[in-house]
């Protein structure tokens, strides 16, 4: 009669020893091999004819060690459930046991020692104790309004050709070759075209282009045209290359020279804006960029609450972990073993990732938040209207969304990442109505020099 044992070897750590007589798994070898002896496919023998001894000397010793294996699994797998073990991962067999001798001509009673990382029990204290936290509103100044229309003036503008170069906004249409000294390009040699303003150009390089006409061509050496702080963002574009190629010569090719005209603003800019929507004035256009502008402070704001959330339930809450079999299942329990040096150096963020799985999954079962089928189906369906310009109520003018949607659920991959986004935007809708959240005024260039959320709460407990 099979019995298992359970002793603990550390914090959260147990060993669970599965003793097995021979009647635990002999029965069920016995019968596997006459199942087995009905199928096999051997040389020279008709199906089901093989001859029992023969089957048992060949194959028996592999479906032996199965079969012990299995038995002893099905032991541990029944304790687990009768005592309601919550583990970590699969339970791994002690490294002692894995040198069992197992002989099915001499069935012994054997002993498999399993060792498996407990969960730990623990509150979310900074839910309980409504935590302190800071929701940040950026203002939309004068400032950055005008930029903005500045930047939509100019993207919606017109490109009228120039004859030379003579302004530093002029656009510079242009290719870049790698050449020799005289400017001879070798054969099969890469072409790159690029864009620029004269502006933005390294500033020796932008002399020697003003004055220039298309078809004209300059060859330069980086090295010799670049200060040290030009040099990298010019290699890696419109170079597309590294440091290391910036004693070369290239060519400059120019191909067209442009004026970028800004649109006015006017009702033709208003509609290439915001093509679906009634724009009277200049006054309701920039209400407008103001409410978009807002819209995307808001996301970016929001985002930062949601990443302090995160941060201050990961280290503020008190879990102990079973870090020795943890670090010892990185090693042996993936697809590939892990050295001690990589699990040293990974298990830092495993572990803080673990946290968050821990707790997410706690206030997920304790406030009862999940996501149905149903949700999940309208907000593919939602989105994809949304990519057409469409609203919800524009659903019937869609006759193609039913096999649509029915192919779309077959792709597991698209299912669960809408099923995660939503769950844990419900999560932290939830969490933001747990904390006393203070609302605070700051400016763009302020918000973005503030330290990052990871930073302020970096300290395990």
């Amino acid at each position: 009669m099979a019995t298992v044992t359970r002793e603990n070897i550390g914090t959260l750590h147990d060993k669970l020893t599965v003793k097995l007589s021979k009647d635990d798994y002999m029965p069920s070898f016995d019968k596997t091999l006459k199942q087995y002896a009905k199928t096999a496919n051997v040389p020279g023998f008709r199906k089901g004819m093989v001859p029992a001894g023969m089957l048992r000397k060949m194959h028996g010793p592999a479906i032996f060690n199965a079969e012990v294996v299995r038995a002893a699994g099905k032991q541990l797998e029944d304790y687990m459930k009768e005592h309601n073990l919550a583990i970590f991962a699969q339970p791994m067999i002690m490294p002692d046991t894995n040198r069992l001798q197992l002989d099915m001509n001499a069935p012994a009673d054997v002993d498999f020692s399993f060792e498996v990382g407990l969960k730990p029990d623990f509150e979310v204290d900074a839910v309980k104790n409504k935590a302190h936290l800071t929701r940040y509103k950026i203002t939309v100044t004068d400032k950055m309004m005008e930029d903005e229309l500045e930047r939509i003036k100019r993207r919606y503008g017109k490109v009228e050709s120039q004859d030379a170069v003579t302004n530093k906004e002029d656009l510079i249409y242009s290719t870049f070759e790698v050449c020799d000294a005289n400017g001879n390009v070798a054969e099969g040699t890469n072409k790159i075209d690029d864009t620029e303003i004269l502006d933005k150009m390294p500033a020796k390089l932008k002399e020697m282009v003003m004055g220039k006409k298309p078809g004209d061509t300059i060859v330069f050496v980086p090295n010799d045209v670049c200060t040290a702080d030009e040099l990298a963002g010019f290699m890696k574009d419109p170079l597309k290359t590294d440091v290391s190629a910036a004693g070369q010569h290239y060519k400059l090719t120019i191909t067209k020279v442009g004026l970028l005209i800004p649109q006015e603003l006017g009702p033709e800019l208003f509609a290439q804006v915001f093509p679906n929507t009634e724009v009277v004035n200049d006054t309701d256009f920039k209400d407008k960029i103001s409410a978009e502008l807002s819209k995307e402070f808001n996301r970016i704001t929001g985002e930062r609450l949601q990443n302090e959330i995160y941060e201050l339930l990961v280290h503020s809450t008190s879990i102990h972990l079973p870090v020795a079999f943890l670090k010892r299942w990185m090693r042996e329990g993936g697809e590939q073993p892990r050295s001690a040096e990589e699990v040293e150096k990974e298990y830092g963020s495993f572990e803080h990732q673990l946290r968050w799985q821990l707790i997410s999954d706690k206030l997920m079962i304790d406030n009862n938040i999940n996501v149905s089928a149903e949700e999940v189906n309208s907000d593919i369906k939602t989105r994809v209207l949304a990519y057409f310009g469409l609203g919800p109520d524009d659903e019937s003018d869609t006759p193609w969304m039913e096999s649509y949607m029915a192919k779309i659920q077959k792709d597991q991959k698209m299912m669960d990442e809408t099923y995660r986004r939503l769950l844990f935007g419900k999560l932290f809708s939830f969490l933001e109505t747990q904390f006393h959240i203070d609302e605070n005024e700051i400016g763009e260039e302020e918000f973005f020099k503030l330290a990052d959320a990871h930073a302020t709460h970096h300290h395990h407990h």
